[in-house]
């Protein structure tokens, strides 16, 4: 990225200062003249625009437009990775003008040539901390064991057309961030957390694909229309796991007239999944750390967060809404956003091969077919390095993205795959809409505007793809930001870890825990001089037979965390 302003810490001396950037790719300190310091104390963590670019002799010049606070101040991290990603938490005044006048109840004026559903049963399973309910979904068993599912996603294009403030904003964001102690969202929360947001025992406007299943989860029909839905309950998957895994029977007496529906879920679910993984879907089951704070924002555990039936259920029902709508849309003759996923180089998976070979598996990847990544990991299930081994066919893959040409999608096994299910937090949903109410309207699109839909789309597709990068890579500094500082006081403690990635200068060691990643370093291993056999992913000891090698587990000790640095070193325990 071009940088045009820096967050670091702030040095200050008699007659000039300095900005230290934290981002580590930033190699040149930014020299601060005292007239533009502007109140900025030594120590301060500050953010300078640059008014001057390095010359050869010279350092960057800049000035100091915020200061963010001490490093200890409480959240600061999250503060200098928003302000180092550019990403914007203010909504500007007509933006949130245009929101406050949109109307907060929905009329009856509003429901013409709606379906509506507000007698049906109807849930929304989301997290615990989730104020913006995109999703909702209904469930009916039929006559010869087939099933009726109804995916209802708020209707956001109902209030907000091409061309408004809204509009323009929710492009430039892109996506909404999901920080471990904040949202940044898409759009204000006028709109996110209420108006649009299925919150319970509210009518809400919403789009809905409703198909239908026979009894092997095939999809034997479908329709996609404007609807009104009143959801009857705001469930958590914490809950509906309580209900369908434990059997817990507190909560069951409590959502008793839903458990049903449940069940229903389960049932189809499974028949979903069983079907998406016969033909070659890769699902990588790899844990995610789930960072618990206190009210100050700071990391006080580290977690594994849990992947439930709940969870399951929900991925199923979108992944079918999302496959129903690119089906149906690349049957017209429109413009569509398609969300696709190319087949890895065959290099890196010839390379991966190489190392399941050494490490004694004959097992063959062919990078055109994800069946057989499929069948990988399903021999890996259970086995020691089964994470490790995930993680690097994973590493192989490329980056999912959003396209007017539809390539298919290689992870999901799907020729037909879109983004429908979260237009309040993701921009490209929001266009799938509209396209959607298009088709449904004009049954022919007429020339000239399918020439400009198809400009206007790519790069809607090339920017939405760009700024969900950008917030993907912004939330994993955040989360790796609160894991040093949950290890700042942990120096000398000991733990089990798991070899992640072998280099000449030492191993990475991923704590099997925490999730918490540090690097041993050759220099404080003195017990042999180590080579590094690149090819092994392996340091192999020249005196002893000692060999480090990818995915070995060992224990280590926390021997140094620089929260400047933004690295852990361990030595071996």
């Amino acid at each position: 990225r071009f940088h045009s302003r820096i967050v670091g810490r702030f040095e200050r001396g008699k007659n000039f200062g300095f900005v230290i950037p934290s981002d580590r790719k930033i190699s040149h300190d930014i020299y601060i003249p005292p007239k533009l310091f502007n109140k900025a104390k030594d120590g301060d963590v500050v953010v300078a625009k640059i008014i001057a670019y390095p010359q050869k002799t010279r350092n960057p010049e800049g000035e100091i437009i915020k200061v963010l606070g001490r490093s200890s101040t409480p959240g600061i991290d999250t503060g200098m990775i928003i302000e180092e990603y550019e990403l914007p938490t203010e909504f500007p005044e007509d933006v949130i003008t245009e929101a406050e006048a949109l109307p907060g109840e929905v009329a009856e004026s509003m429901l013409k040539e709606r379906v509506d559903l507000r007698s049906l049963k109807t849930v929304t399973i989301d997290g615990e901390r989730a104020k913006d309910f995109d999703d909702a979904v209904s469930i009916e068993r039929l006559p010869d064991g087939r099933f009726r599912l109804w995916v209802h996603i708020a209707d956001v294009s109902y209030y907000v057309p091409w061309g408004s403030e809204l509009d323009n904003e929710s492009y430039n964001r892109g996506t909404s961030v999901y920080l471990p102690d904040r949202v940044i969202p898409m759009f204000p929360e006028r709109l996110s957390n209420h108006i649009c947001s299925l919150n319970p025992r509210e009518d809400r406007l919403t789009l809905t694909a409703e198909m239908m299943f026979d009894g092997n989860g095939n999809r034997i029909n479908y329709k996609i229309y404007e609807s009104v839905i009143n959801s009857n309950e705001r469930m958590t998957y914490t809950a509906v796991k309580e209900i369908l895994e434990d059997e817990d029977s507190k909560i069951i007496s409590r959502y008793s007239d839903l458990i049903e529906t449940f069940h229903l879920m389960r049932e189809l679910c499974l028949k979903l999944r069983a079907k998406r993984m016969g033909r070659g879907s890769i699902d990588f089951d790899l844990p995610e750390p789930e960072i618990i704070l206190d009210l100050q924002s700071k990391t006080i555990n580290i977690v594994r967060s849990e992947r439930n039936i709940a969870h399951q259920i929900i991925e199923e029902f979108m992944l079918a809404a999302n496959e129903t709508i690119a089906q149906h849309m690349g049957n017209k003759e429109i413009p569509f956003i398609y969300r696709v996923h190319e087949s890895p180089d065959e290099d890196k998976i010839m390379e991966f091969n190489e190392f399941m070979e050494d490490l004694g598996y004959k097992f063959k990847l062919n990078h055109q077919q994800p069946k057989t990544f499929q069948r990988l990991l399903n021999k890996l299930e259970g086995k020691s390095e089964e994470t490790l081994i995930n993680q690097l066919l994973l590493r192989s893959m490329k980056q999912a993205r959003y396209s007017t040409e539809n390539i298919g999608h290689f992870g999901l096994a799907s020729e037909h795959y879109t983004h429908f299910t979260s237009p309040i937090r993701r921009y490209p949903d929001l266009i799938v809409h509209r396209l959607i109410k298009e088709v449904s309207k004009n049954r022919r699109v007429k020339e000239d505007r399918r020439s400009m839909l198809d400009a206007k789309l790519k790069d809607i597709a090339k920017h939405s793809s760009e700024r969900e990068r950008l917030s993907m890579e912004a939330e994993r500094e955040v989360v790796e930001l609160k894991k040093l500082e949950f290890m700042q006081d942990k120096i000398g403690s000991e733990y089990d870890g798991v070899i992640s990635g072998v280099v000449a200068f030492g191993f990475f060691v991923e704590l099997e825990d925490i999730l918490v990643e540090g690097l041993v370093r050759v220099t404080s291993m003195y017990d042999d001089f180590y080579r590094f056999e690149e090819r092994q992913h392996r340091l192999a000891g020249d005196r002893t037979d000692k060999v480090y090698r990818l995915g070995d587990k060992v224990r280590v000790r926390v021997d140094k965390v620089d929260m400047e640095k933004r690295k852990i070193d361990f030595i071996l325990a």
